[in-house]
């Protein structure tokens, strides 16, 4: 099994390499008994500080996409894999060590067209606690699976589309409902892989006011304005440190 690891990073200096360091442990540890290859790919997508820089110094196969969006960010990074088996990271999250091994097990079946990896935020207030805990509630019994870290076959990615581009949040929800549905196309499966969870970065949450925190995370306010890119600005154009 070819695997490659697509990572859109945006200014992201302050996480990336955190990243990449817990990668590699999961690597290492995949390869020291199969034969799988793994190749990491950073796509740079328009930084202005020391991302792609970082990238290079860590061994990942760095991408330039000037056209900002993290679905664009994504779907560079597919074109340009030479694995068949894709995996989608965010650049501010540590994944456990076990993580390729659980994802190769899984698209060991053949059946399996792809999944997700199911997600632990550890904010410090207790109310944005509470809050995600319903939204955990709220994403299970919907279907819905984060971005933070999903994975494919390559063929399925293209046979969906890939990443919406036109949508500035959810688009990961949307790619992994178009997965499940080619999966019941196919009469095969989704994998949704929830222990060992992956921790994305909290800075959102902790430094974020409580108030634009449960406007910009409600439902309807996401189905209304996600195509919208000024709205969502805050989120992915001006990191958070």
């Amino acid at each position: 099994m070819n695997i490659t690891v697509v990572i859109p990073a945006f200014n992201e200096e302050a996480y990336l390499a955190a990243t990449l360091d817990s990668l590699e442990a999961a690597r290492a540890r995949l390869r020291s008994h199969t034969d799988a290859r793994i190749e990491t790919v950073v796509v740079d997508n328009n930084s202005t500080d020391a991302t792609a820089s970082i990238a290079q110094r860590m061994g990942a196969k760095v991408i330039h996409e000037p056209a900002q969006g993290i679905s664009r960010a994504r779907n560079s990074g597919a074109r340009h894999a030479e694995g068949d088996v894709l995996v989608f990271i965010d650049a501010d999250v540590t994944v456990p060590p076990t993580i390729l091994e659980e994802i190769y097990a899984a698209m060991s079946d053949p059946a399996c067209v792809g999944g997700g990896v199911d997600v632990r935020y550890k904010p410090k207030r207790i109310l944005i606690r509470l809050h995600l805990r319903a939204w955990t509630l709220f994403s299970r019994l919907f279907g819905m699976v984060q971005g933070a870290a999903q994975f494919c076959r390559k063929d399925a990615f293209q046979q969906v589309g890939g990443y919406d581009e036109m949508a500035w949040i959810g688009e990961d929800v949307d790619f992994y409902w178009a997965l499940r549905k080619l999966a019941r196309e196919r009469n095969g499966s989704v994998r949704l892989i929830r222990n060992p969870p992956v921790e994305p970065s909290n800075r959102r949450f902790d430094q974020w006011p409580v108030w634009k925190t449960l406007i910009w995370t409600n439902p309807l306010f996401i189905a209304l304005l996600r195509r919208r890119k000024g709205v969502w600005g805050g989120w992915y154009s001006r990191p958070v440190r």
